[in-house]
């Protein structure tokens, strides 16, 4: 995902990010300072010790236990770059565990042509049917960056396996709403990068996002796009030291029942209220007019780098956002439930 493309170097390299109530101002001045001062593995701010999840009772039914489980298994699978065979075992994983949760699963191949040429790509989808047709649609990429040694443990990794674990929670019960659960692929550049300050500062709008755009356009072709009613798209949500701000490219009601949903949870210390822009996976949806979301914590040192990797990601992140995506849900719910009848 980029902050402003040119930006998304340039503003996250510090100790930490408190300061971004100055929001756009802060990012077009980075924009105009260019993204030549990206450092060597950011810097040295010191990652917190990985917290263990709350019980399940405790976060609205959400396992960050088995989250956590999930997330090691994807990590283990090493670098999981768009047609490897180290993805490809991934949707195998992937796959198998949504229908033993009781899911309907669909799987998309499709092929997508990128600046190293046609790779084969899979989007993989369980759908859990609602009294309603109206969906919720809830977005993870699973595929991690082209860069040597990168397991994308935080990028890529947690998001997915926050996802198998609401799958894991919501499949085979009955929903008020159509509840699609979509594992994205192809949402990283495709490059083979050389290195970290190539690999944070390169982007290119038609050379990534595949998936989602996919998606997009198969929902719009099969007339299925009109009935989402939200997108939540989760991205690098495991992070140790979690503090995710609000995207100024999602959509301002959903953004603010999802802030007010942690807040009554307890969790304002984790959805801050600074705003800066990212281009993600939603943003094929917003462009289709989609209401969307972007939950993502992109003050996270070791982004695009092989500094990724498990050991800054906690159980407690996951259990975090879980509960809130699981809350939001109820919420949306009750939002669009179909006005009751009358007495006659």
């Amino acid at each position: 995902m980029a902050i402003w493309r040119n930006a998304r170097c340039s503003v996250n390299r510090g100790p930490r990010k408190r300061r971004l109530a100055l929001g756009a101002l802060i990012l077009g001045a980075a924009a105009l300072v260019g993204c030549s001062g990206a450092s060597n593995v950011a810097d040295a701010r010191q990652t917190p010790a990985p917290q263990p999840a709350p019980p399940a009772s405790e976060t609205g039914g959400f396992n960050g236990v088995r989250a956590w489980d999930y997330l090691k298994t994807i990590v283990d699978f090493g670098p999981r770059p768009p047609d490897t065979p180290n993805i490809r075992r991934e949707q195998v994983y992937l796959v198998k565990q949504l229908e033993s949760f009781g899911c309907a699963v669909s799987q998309d191949h499709f092929h997508a042509q990128t600046d190293l040429g046609n790779l084969a790509m899979d989007n993989i989808v369980a759908k859990i049917p609602g009294k309603s047709p109206d969906i919720v649609l809830l977005l993870s990429h699973y595929d991690t960056l082209r860069l040597a040694g990168f397991v994308g443990a935080d990028d890529g990794g947690s998001s997915t396996a926050l996802l198998l674990e609401v799958a894991h929670d919501m499949c085979g019960k009955p929903s008020p709403l159509t509840i699609w659960i979509a594992f994205v692929d192809g949402e990283e550049d495709q490059v083979n990068f050389a290195n970290q300050q190539q690999a944070q500062t390169i982007w290119s709008d038609n050379n990534a996002e595949f998936g989602s755009r996919e998606l997009a356009a198969r929902m719009e072709n099969s007339g299925e796009l009109k009935n989402v009613k939200a997108l939540l798209l989760a991205d690098m949500i495991g992070d140790a030291d979690l503090d995710i701000t609000r995207d100024s490219n999602s959509t301002p009601w959903l953004e603010d029942l999802i802030w007010s949903t942690a807040k009554h949870l307890g969790y304002s210390q984790y959805f801050l209220s600074t705003t800066m822009s990212v281009d993600d996976d939603h943003m094929p949806f917003v462009r289709k007019g989609v209401a969307s979301a972007d939950v993502i914590d992109f003050d996270y040192p070791y982004w695009h780098t092989a500094e990724d990797t498990l050991d800054k990601c906690s159980p407690h992140s996951l259990a975090v956002v879980g509960h809130v995506f699981l809350a939001t849900i109820q919420a949306l719910d009750k939002k669009f439930a179909p006005p009751k009848k009358g007495k006659s």
